[in-house]
């Protein structure tokens, strides 16, 4: 991109590639007449009135908005539009800024106005911030315009689910606002895009698609600057963006919006910051395919890659194709199968969710949760290459619960302790199973601890202690994600209570005193944490078939001297 440089509130370009013309914010005066551009129908951009209101000064941190009203075309019934974030407004000939905020349940098309000089700078603004941007001015409320997401192929089901978290991170989910994710598969022409050109910034694409509509408030050369303000905050991104074509405008009482549709890829955007989303045109961003399979129904998609959105779109994706294939209601089992595929290795899936209710969200939410983990860790050998999930369906619930452990009360060392494990499933039939765990000689005297449970408490007794921990490879991280136990099984824990440290990720139980004292001052460094789930001895399994085990169970013997 050609450097820009800011003189005396204007942007010079550095090329022949000149930057557009600006209208600096110190020479905004209430009263000023503004052209604005947008899309309202089909491709071609159309011009809107703007009446200069005024400047709300330091609205935030080193930020001032302009306020203007909106006139013309379909603004008088749908005031101000979902997809009109970016709108350029231009004054005397020159850019001054973007429609990017307005008042909810308005009557009036005002908008909030952001500087282009702010949108220009696109600076750093450190950690991702989720919530949208609110100002208050008057004793009312002027916020970002939502960011309209749009979802095609997803059940209804799928965005209640996930509502409110999509609008915490400032997106206004619908469906039925788009005409599909599938963009013609080529790059189209960069002239085909100008200011006030309507974008589709795409997370997913395929038998399951979700896009964010934008417009284009500025072209630098190959580069543009969209929305006025952020879609995700993400700072340094890489999300493929296609042009996009208004099918209809939708008046609405809360939020009027543009229906849309995406048509050819145009390009990346590599940039997400607070006052607006910058890209370069020409380059397609990279995307992992998924693929998921439910009984007979296959489908395929491409999912954006951003550590926080492709775990959560690939969660929904799951969901969706659950819910779309089978009941939610009612006693099911569900067996997830397959593996996420990382640059630096995979993670193996397989487990097995049953219930009664709520049975597709505890599975999808198992992958999403693995996904995120990985993706989450900072490395790069966690850029993903791709996801494959088969889901196998059984109409009834397939549970078993831990309801009891029994052993004898003491043991002497060298001898075998017998251990019986009773188990409920459906109607209350129980069922035993006799394990064993012999206790070496010359252990201490004293209580052994024996915990029978179900794979999500031994992962979280186990793992517990990890949390916080830093992991220094990726080999570290594929080890824990692929340790995680299935929740088939039945694990019996054998501990003591003695203090036990866990140092880059391993156990070291009931050290000497003299390496215990060192490992306690490092734990104030973060070099090693205290196990206080006690010093484990052994692990044992018990299988439990197709069913899913859940329930908890100790009980304790007493080590005593020969």
């Amino acid at each position: 991109m050609p450097p820009l440089r800011f003189i005396g509130g204007l942007v010079i370009a550095a090329t022949i590639h000149a930057a557009p013309a600006i209208f600096p914010l110190k020479d905004i005066r209430a009263g000023q007449h503004g052209i604005g551009r947008t899309v309202f129908s089909g491709s071609r951009v159309e011009e809107f009135d703007v009446e200069i209101l005024g400047v709300l000064e330091n609205m935030s941190p080193k930020e001032s908005i302009i306020l203007g009203r909106l006139k013309g075309g379909p603004l008088e019934h749908t005031g101000v539009m979902q997809g009109m974030s970016g709108s350029p407004v231009y004054i005397d000939g020159k850019l001054a800024g973007a429609v990017a905020l307005s008042f909810p349940l308005s009557k009036d098309a005002i908008a909030g106005i952001r500087p282009i000089e702010d949108m220009l700078r696109v600076e750093p603004d450190g950690a991702r911030v989720m919530a949208r941007q609110r100002y208050m001015a008057r004793d009312a409320r002027l916020e970002e315009i939502a960011t309209p997401v749009s979802f095609s192929g997803f059940t209804s089901a799928t965005l209640e689910h996930f509502g409110a978290q999509l609008r915490e991170m400032g997106m206004d989910p619908r469906q039925g606002i788009s005409g599909g994710g599938k963009p013609a598969d080529r790059m189209g022409d960069p002239k085909s895009l100008i200011p006030g050109s309507m974008i589709s910034a795409q997370l997913l694409s395929g038998d399951y698609s979700i896009s964010a509509d934008g417009t284009v408030t500025c072209i630098d050369g190959d580069h543009i600057y969209a929305f006025g303000h952020r879609f995700m905050a993400s700072g340094p991104s890489d999300i493929p963006f296609a042009r996009a074509e208004v099918l209809a405008l939708l008046p609405n009482l809360s939020s009027s919006f543009k229906i849309s549709t995406a048509r050819e890829w145009m390009g990346t955007l590599t940039d997400d910051r607070s006052t607006a989303v910058s890209g370069v045109m020409g380059r397609r961003a990279a995307m992992a395919p998924v693929d998921i399979r439910v009984g007979k129904n296959v489908y395929h998609m491409q999912v954006v890659q951003d550590r926080v959105m492709a775990p959560l779109v690939t969660q929904m994706a799951l969901y969706s194709a659950i819910d779309a294939t089978e009941r939610s209601q009612g006693g099911s089992t569900f067996s997830v199968r397959g593996h996420l595929d990382f640059e630096g290795g995979s993670v193996r899936i397989d487990n097995v969710y049953s219930g009664d209710v709520a049975v597709a969200a505890l599975a999808s939410l198992g992958v999403g949760t693995s996904l995120n983990y990985a993706m989450a860790s900072g490395f790069d050998a966690f850029r993903l290459k791709g996801v494959t999930l088969e889901v196998g369906v059984a109409d009834r619930k397939s549970q078993m619960q831990i309801v009891d452990i029994a052993a004898p009360r003491s043991v002497r060392p060298g001898e075998d302790v017998t251990l019986i494990v009773t188990l409920a499933g459906e109607n209350g039939v129980e069922s035993q199973r006799k394990v064993a765990y012999h206790v070496p000689v010359g252990a201490p005297m004293g209580p052994i601890n024996f915990t029978a449970a179900d794979a999500s408490q031994t992962n979280m007794t186990e793992f517990g202690a990890s949390i916080g921990l830093q992991h220094h490879s990726p080999g570290q991280v594929l080890g824990f994600l692929n340790g995680l136990r299935t929740n088939t099984k039945a694990y019996v824990r054998v501990w003591r209570n003695e203090a036990a440290y866990t140092i880059d990720g391993h156990d070291l139980p009931s050290p000497p005193p003299s390496v215990a004292m060192i490992l306690s001052r490092a734990q104030m460094q973060g070099a090693g944490l205290p196990n206080l789930r006690g010093s484990k001895l052994a692990e044992i399994e018990i299988p439990a078939g197709d069913d899913v085990v859940t329930g908890s169970k100790t009980v304790q013997v007493e080590v005593r001297e020969p």
